[in-house]
């Protein structure tokens, strides 16, 4: 087939996009990548529609080329295309070398034997260079703009490959000071030294020539090399974190040494890190604040090197007004600390966050950045172990006055401000004490009217859930403070006393706080609920919240509340949340009222599995110790076998109502298929292997849209050595082949529920043929050339060679086509009516045939079956 046309590429571009798992696996997409390649040559190809196909491949090379022999094939033929390019200016140049790049580096095939490889860095290291690379690269002025793409896939291939360009360090500081793209040159110059500064200095070929000569070889010195695959190949890690760690014990565990440069290499490196600084001003700014990260992390993993070369950027980087540099100036300030940032510089950071973060115009995804750096500043003196969350130690109450939560605020908005309040508190607690306005009393004002609106019947959930949240973060960092832990106490107990649905949340609280909190919050939780019984509708919260809080609390005001409650628990669900309240006491040990309590239950409720679990329940209670009573309702499993013959009962329960998966006891194919008319229909044998399968449930998906969902095929009983067979509905959306995916349900001898995955099976195309009705006879002819002139001209006509073998054109009919042949005249022709669900056809002419081959025919009402009716009828002689 020749090229196909634009609009044939944008129909097929946009069924790949819409689902490419899906298209790949259809009939087209095993060709897809190979028809890209190879009308990216076409001459008949727009340049708008060749732009859209190397898009695609920058976008989806993983799924086109998934392997290291198709990724290297691929960027070989992009190479070979880039250079057949005409001289006049093109935008497939840069595409190309993009597209070359991004196959070698998915496909895996990035490396000393790849040949694609071996040309394209040469080819990326010329370009970058500036020097001219001949008419096929196009104008002068183009090999310019070509010189921005090939620094930053020279970039990717550093990245991937970490010191794989240390030999061309030289050769980039030079492009520096050359007429050229600053930005790409800066960014892959810093990148190559950070690389070099991290790998152990012994690795690579290029480690006799030490850190000096790197940087001022070139790329003409003798013996050396720009690209090092032996460097590369040592490195274990291939991407970098975009966070850097500056601790530098952490380094040092990571395998990061710290470098002691000779005092030349060290001159040479700073004239190396000064140079970039001194252009990064015309970078923008989330390019200078890679540069400054990647500088700042090689620097700090030099010993005996200060960092004054950053010193002259501080003043033009502390008034700026982006985001991302202020961000890299806060990294600087935590790598260096005060050997880089003066106390003024830290009081002048500090006021610049706090003021701008009180703008009342600030997105809330800015305005939580501005508090998230004020939560984290680091400081050059820290007070305080390391890690301990702090405020810093000149953010006093009088600069954040500004920044005090409201409940106006944005829920995120308002924690992250509470957050800092809440280490303002910490740190004030003596000095404010007693103010009107000390931050303490507004936080307790603040946490009064989060839980007066959390309060209010049917209000909405997230004022409840910020109420919460609001209430775990004080408890995180204010614990220990007396004052505040007592009147968040009694504040979230007269919550409760409002709103006793909101026992879910309390219980979440109750688990996550810590237990000098924990502890009163639940005493007093435990005096609300047997205080007040409160209404039948609030009876289920007052019990799930006693299921948590009975524990340790007064067993007989405990059991005079379930007393009062029996009588109002009617339904199963009440009589459960009754029964988990008995097992809560039944851990700690009970007493006498709770074993009145259980016989009472268990002649009283009125749902039988209630009065079961009360009489067990009884049983246990009366005949174990309190120690084997706690360890077998205890919610662990791993419990002594001397405790409780019922932990090994618990542990057969737990396994026979869970769903296990197993590996699979079934073996499922496809059988011979037998073509009786519609419905279509998959002749499936199914077998046990090893032991009887009982209540066997298979359930099959197709991925992507091309079927309609598939029926569950059910077997009651399944046992080894005799297969049973079954038959699954087909209804597919378009005549194409497809891959079944199979997971079986099914219980054992045992009783147990399992589940398990198969093997895939396949739908050929032959699988989808249906006979056409049974025709009167002698109408044969007559009907199947009204059918073969009905497929023009919306259809399409192919003629083919279909090679016979030994067997002849007979024996290849009667034992593939017989059951769709209309009219035969053997030996030599033959006329075959295919139907295609849901609403094609294939029509075939098998005439005059000859000893090693027949010409065959055909014809279609459906363009797409023609690629898939030729790959079998050219298969039929090997079967």
């Amino acid at each position: 087939m020749g090229p196909l046309s634009r609009e044939a590429w944008a129909q097929r571009l946009g069924a790949f996009r819409a689902s490419p798992s899906a298209f790949l696996a259809g009939a087209e997409g095993e060709d897809l990548g190979r028809d890209l390649l190879s009308d990216l040559r076409s001459e008949k190809l727009s340049e708008q529609t060749k732009v859209s196909l190397l898009t695609l491949s920058l976008e989806y090379s993983d799924k086109l080329w998934p392997d290291a022999p198709a990724a290297e094939a691929a960027a070989t033929s992009l190479l070979d295309t880039l250079v057949l390019l005409t001289s006049k200016p093109s935008a497939l140049r840069r595409l190309l070398l993009l597209a070359a790049t991004t196959a070698l580096v998915s496909g895996g095939a990035l490396g000393p034997t790849s040949g694609a490889s071996c040309r394209l860095l040469p080819l990326l290291l010329g370009l970058a260079s500036g020097r001219d690379m001949g008419r096929s690269f196009g104008t002068t002025s183009e090999q310019r703009h070509l010189q921005a793409t090939a620094c930053e896939c020279l970039g990717e291939l550093e990245r991937c490959k970490p010191g794989l360009l240390a030999g061309s360090l030289g050769m980039l500081r030079g492009l520096l000071g050359q007429m050229g793209p600053i930005q790409p040159v800066s960014l892959l110059l810093a990148h190559v030294l950070h690389n070099t500064l991290v790998v152990p200095p012994g690795a690579g070929a290029g480690a006799g020539a030490g850190l000096q000569g790197l940087l001022v070889a070139g790329v003409s010195s003798v013996g050396s090399c720009p690209w090092d695959w032996t460097r590369a190949e040592e490195w274990d890690a291939h991407l970098q974190p975009q966070a850097p760690s500056w601790s530098t014990a952490e380094e040092e565990a990571h395998g990061f040494p710290l470098l002691e440069p000779s005092p030349e290499e060290a001159r040479e490196l700073k004239a190396a890190v000064a140079q970039l600084l001194d252009t990064s001003y015309l970078l923008t700014p989330v390019a200078q604040a890679q540069l400054l990260w990647l500088l700042g992390w090689a620097l700090r993993g030099l010993r005996g090197q200060p960092p004054v070369l950053f010193k002259p950027q501080l003043v033009r980087l502390l008034g700026t007004a982006q985001l991302t540099l202020l961000h890299s100036v806060l990294a600087l300030k935590a790598a260096f600390g005060e050997a880089l940032f003066t106390a003024q510089d830290e009081v002048l950071l500090l006021r610049r966050l706090t003021l701008v973060a009180q703008h009342p115009a600030l997105p809330t995804p800015t305005h939580l950045l501005y508090l998230h750096c004020l939560l984290s500043f680091p400081e050059n003196c820290p007070l305080g172990p390391e890690g301990e969350e702090a405020a810093p130690l000149l953010l006093g109450p009088q600069l954040c006055r500004g920044l005090m939560p409201s409940l106006l605020h944005d829920p995120m908005v308002l924690l992250a401000r509470l957050h800092l309040l809440c280490l303002l508190c910490a740190d004030a607690e003596q000095e404010e004490r007693g103010q009107v306005q000390s931050p303490q009393r507004y936080l307790q004002e603040l946490l009064a009217g989060l839980q007066q609106r959390a309060a209010l019947d049917d209000g909405p959930q997230a004022l409840a859930t910020l109420c919460f949240q609001a209430s775990y973060l004080i408890a995180s960092c204010l614990a220990g403070q007396p004052t505040v832990r007592t009147s968040l106490i009694h504040g979230l107990a007269r919550l409760y006393r409002a709103r006793p649905s909101l026992a879910p949340h309390f219980g979440d609280l109750l688990d996550q706080v810590s237990p000098e909190l924990r502890e009163p919050l639940r005493v007093v939780l435990h005096q609300e609920v047997v205080a007040r019984p409160g209404k039948k509708q609030s009876l289920r919260w007052h019990l799930r919240m006693l299921a948590k809080v009975a524990e340790g609390g007064a067993q007989s005001a405990t059991l005079s509340f379930l007393q009062a409650a029996a009588i109002h628990c009617a339904d199963w669900g009440p009589q459960q949340a009754l029964l988990r309240v008995c097992r809560a006491l039944l851990r700690t040990g009970g007493g006498d009222g709770l074993a009145d309590l259980l016989q009472v239950l268990a002649r009283q409720l009125e749902d039988a599995d209630g009065r079961d679990h009360a009489r067990l329940y009884y049983i246990l209670f009366s005949h174990l110790s309190s120690p084997k009573l706690g360890m077998a309702l205890g919610p662990s499993l791993a419990a002594p076998a001397l405790a409780s013959s019922l932990v090994a009962e618990n542990q057969g329960f737990a396994s026979t109502l869970m769903v296990q998966e197993t590996p699979a006891p079934i073996q499922l194919s496809v059988g011979p298929q037998k073509a009786k008319g519609p419905p279509l229909v998959l002749h499936l044998q199914v077998g046990a292997l090893e032991v009887p399968v009982y209540s066997l449930e298979l359930r099959f998906r197709v991925e992507g849209q091309l079927y309609e969902p598939l029926e569950a095929v059910h077997i009651p009983c399944l046992c080894p050595g005799r297969p049973t067979h079954r038959c699954l509905p087909l209804k597919p959306r378009c005549p194409v082949p497809t891959r079944l995916h199979v997971q079986a349900l099914y219980t054992t001898s045992a009783g147990l529920t399992c589940h398990a995955h198969l093997p895939p099976l396949s739908v050929n195309f032959d699988d989808l043929f249906l006979p056409f009705p049974q025709l009167p006879k002698g109408s044969e002819q007559r009907f199947f050339d009204d059918l073969w002139n009905s497929c023009l001209p919306k259809g399409v006509e192919s003629r083919l060679w279909c090679p016979l073998g030994p067997q002849g054109l007979d024996a290849l009919v009667s034992r593939h086509l017989e059951s769709f042949v209309m009219v035969a005249r053997p030996p030599t022709t033959y006329l075959i009516a295919v139907r295609l669900p849901p609403d094609s056809m294939l029509l075939l002419r098998l005439e005059t045939a000859q000893v090693d081959g027949v010409p065959v025919a055909l014809r279609t009402d459906n363009w797409t079956v023609l690629p898939l009716a030729g790959d079998y009828l050219r298969g039929l002689a090997a079967r």
